[in-house]
């Protein structure tokens, strides 16, 4: 997925949607794998995330 990848999504409380930058997401949390806790990288797993 591109960094630059978002996606549109309604929150309840909002009139319009709201953009979610999943590439900026997916990317730090990938660079970042290696400072997650056991938990963290548990709830990654049973997401499918495969580098989890």
């Amino acid at each position: 997925m591109p960094r630059s990848h978002s996606e549109q999504i309604t929150v309840d409380c909002e009139a319009e949607p709201v953009a979610v930058k999943l590439g900026v997401w997916v990317s730090n949390t990938k660079s970042r794998r290696d400072r997650l806790t056991a938990e963290q990288l548990d709830a990654l797993r049973k997401l499918g995330v495969a580098w989890a």
